[in-house]
């Protein structure tokens, strides 16, 4: 479950950063990230998740799979 949530987000990214391939251990800022598609990407996620990322933990978590794995959390703490 935790790989194809990680494959869904790389796939969120890929449209969202405009990339032709992104993989779930790509990073954000390396394939092109800045702030406003950060937001975007966040506001996707609470939407299709209804899980609400800081900024803060966003950033850190840099990958697809680390954000799964910050969705999985939220997942379960709710």
């Amino acid at each position: 479950m935790e790989s194809t949530l990680a494959q869904e987000i790389a796939e969120l990214w890929r449209e969202l950063l405009d990339c032709p391939e992104v993989g779930v251990e790509d990073d954000f800022f390396t394939l092109g990230g800045n702030s406003l598609t950060g937001i975007k990407i966040i506001d996707q996620v609470s939407q299709t998740y209804g899980i609400q990322l800081s900024v803060r933990d966003f950033y850190l978590a840099q990958t697809p799979a680390r954000v799964a794995e910050l969705i999985e959390q939220g997942r379960a703490a709710a």
